[in-house]
C-alpha cells in the first residue's frame, strides 16, 4: 500500500468525511448510555499541514483553511471547526486532526474506541498522537477484518448497543474497493444491524458509481442516505472531483440537520460546476 493521507489532509473530502462524523457522534452522546466507535483505516490521526507532504498538494488550504475563515458557519460546521481549534491549542498552529483525534475528542469518558490501522508506520505515528488513553484500543490489522472480529462490541463483556464504524479505506484498488467495502458493511450489518455504518468514497466520475449505489440500496439496513459534495463538475476521471458518505441507519432526521451546511461548504470550497445531494437510498421506516 502507497496511500499516505498526509498528502490529502484537510482538504474538501476530509472536512465533508469529519463534519458527518462529528454530526453522529453529536446524536450518540445526546443519550447518556455509553456506546463505541471503530475506524477501519484510521491512518496516524494527526497531521501537519506545514510539512512536505500537505504543503505539496495545497490542498488543505483550498479545504479546511478557507472553513476557518468563515465569518459565520453553520451550526452543522461548527463542531468541526471548534474541533481543529481545539487541536491547534495542543499540537499547534499547523496541526490537523484525523479521525481517531476526532473520535477521542467527540467521544466521552465511558465509551469505547477501537482504531484499526494495516501499515506499522502510521500505527505507531496514530499510537502516539493518543497515548495514554484508556478508551481507545489501536489494532494494527486489516480494517475490513475488523468488522468481523469486534463487532457486536463489548465492553468487559458487556454488549454495547449503540455506536458507530467509519469505514475510509485508500481506494487504491479504484472501483475494485467497492466489493471489499460492501462486503465489510454486510457482514457488519449481520453483526450489529443496529450499529450506525458511516462508509467514505471518492467522486471521479458520477456514473461509475452507480453499481455501487444500487448495491448499497440493497444492504440489510434500516435505512441508507447518501451525501455528496462535488468541487468540481466530475468530467474527468483523472482526478477526485468530490466525495460522499453512505450512511446505514443514521439518526432520525440527520439529513435535515446537515443539508444547510453542505450549501456552505459548496460555496466555499467549489469551483464553477461544484454541487451537493443528500438523498435515501432507502428511507426510514
Amino acid at each position: 500500500m502507497n496511500y499516505r493521507h498526509a498528502f490529502h489532509a484537510g482538504n474538501h473530502g476530509d472536512v465533508l468525511k469529519h463534519m458527518i462524523l462529528l454530526a453522529l457522534c453529536e446524536a450518540l452522546v445526546a443519550k447518556p448510555a455509553a456506546c463505541f466507535a471503530l475506524d477501519t483505516h484510521a491512518g496516524r490521526g494527526l497531521y501537519r499541514l506545514d510539512e512536505d507532504a500537505a504543503q505539496k498538494t495545497g490542498e488543505a488550504q483550498r479545504g479546511i483553511a478557507r472553513l476557518l475563515a468563515l465569518a459565520t458557519p453553520p451550526p452543522a460546521l461548527q463542531p468541526l471547526l471548534d474541533a481543529v481549534h481545539a487541536c491547534r491549542e495542543r499540537h499547534g498552529s499547523d496541526a490537523y486532526p484525523g479521525s481517531p483525534w476526532l473520535l477521542a475528542h467527540a467521544l466521552r469518558a465511558q465509551d469505547r474506541i477501537a482504531l484499526c490501522e494495516l501499515q506499522d508506520e502510521e500505527a505507531r505515528a496514530l499510537r502516539a498522537a493518543l497515548p495514554h488513553d484508556p478508551r481507545i484500543a489501536v489494532h494494527v490489522r486489516d480494517g475490513y477484518a475488523a468488522a468481523k472480529a469486534l463487532l457486536p462490541p463489548h465492553d468487559h463483556g458487556q454488549p454495547l448497543a449503540r455506536g458507530l464504524v467509519l469505514i475510509d479505506p485508500p481506494y487504491e484498488a479504484q472501483l475494485a474497493e467497492f466489493d471489499h467495502a460492501l462486503a465489510a458493511l454486510r457482514e457488519g450489518l449481520a453483526r450489529w444491524p443496529q450499529g450506525l455504518f458511516a462508509l467514505w468514497y471518492p467522486i471521479k466520475l458520477g456514473r461509475a458509481l452507480q453499481p455501487f449505489q444500487r448495491a448499497a440500496a440493497q444492504l440489510p439496513a434500516r435505512s441508507a442516505l447518501r451525501v455528496e459534495l462535488r468541487v468540481r463538475p466530475d468530467d474527468s476521471p483523472l482526478r477526485m472531483n468530490g466525495s460522499g458518505m453512505l450512511l446505514l441507519n443514521p439518526p432520525w432526521r440527520f439529513d435535515r440537520a446537515i443539508a444547510p451546511a453542505l450549501d456552505v461548504l459548496r460555496t466555499a470550497l467549489g469551483e464553477a460546476g461544484a454541487s451537493t445531494s443528500i438523498d435515501w437510498l432507502r428511507n426510514p421506516a
